[in-house]
């Protein structure tokens, strides 16, 4: 997802406009051109490697991992780099943005993976604002089916919006749900942990009562 934080006074909020497309477009605007990207690569490098080293922490060794809504395949670059030896299947929607990064194309509404494949950590970062309130649903579903760990999560809500994004360079054409939202069809599935990382509750791994949320 295209966000990132205020660093000055709130703005006026900009109006959702037209649905974005996730096309090479997308991708070349809010992650490549330094004019307007939300975010830099070695920005990026810190929260991919505080995941995994928190993860590893809790006791997790990473064997397969899932990174839905690719985009320009930074979780993959910095596995592959550091992580050698794990799997990455990374998925996005656009055929063009799929032949260039290397991920197959699925609707994560609509797929997840057979029931053999299941992954020690999945990743949806900035997937599910776009999708309406039954899409989502559906994704958090398989999100959880294709899931045997952890999970890492990004989702504006309203709030950030409000209060927390920088609307000159965040994509807002997002559906602005609440954090009660996520949370509510998120419990079923997974413990939270905290910073956007959270457990399968069909996970064997046991945590401090202040780790985590019941």
């Amino acid at each position: 997802m295209a966000v990132v934080r205020r660093k000055t006074a709130p703005k006026k909020r900009t109006p959702e406009g037209d649905a974005p497309t996730f096309d090479l477009a997308y991708y070349r605007r809010y992650y490549l051109d330094p004019e307007t990207r939300v975010d830099h690569a070695s920005h990026h490098a810190l929260l991919a490697s505080g995941v995994v080293h928190m993860i590893e922490y809790l006791g997790q060794s990473l064997r397969k991992v899932l990174d839905v809504g690719a985009g320009i395949g930074r979780w993959g670059t910095w596995l592959r780099k550091h992580r050698p030896d794990v799997s990455v299947l990374s998925t996005e929607m656009d055929p063009d943005v799929c032949a260039r990064y290397g991920h197959e194309q699925h609707d994560i509404s609509r797929w997840r993976a057979p029931a053999s494949e299941r992954f020690d950590l999945v990743i949806c970062q900035g997937v599910l604002p776009y999708l309406d309130d039954a899409q989502a649903e559906k994704a958090i579903k398989n999100l959880a089916a294709m899931s045997r760990g952890f999970f890492y999560l990004e989702a504006i809500t309203r709030h950030d919006l409000e209060s927390v994004c920088d609307l000159k360079r965040t994509d807002a054409r997002v559906h602005r749900r609440t954090g009660a939202w996520y949370r509510q069809r998120l419990a079923p599935h997974y413990r939270e942990l905290g910073a956007g990382l959270f457990y399968a509750r069909r996970g064997h791994l046991e945590f401090y009562e202040l780790e985590s949320r019941p």
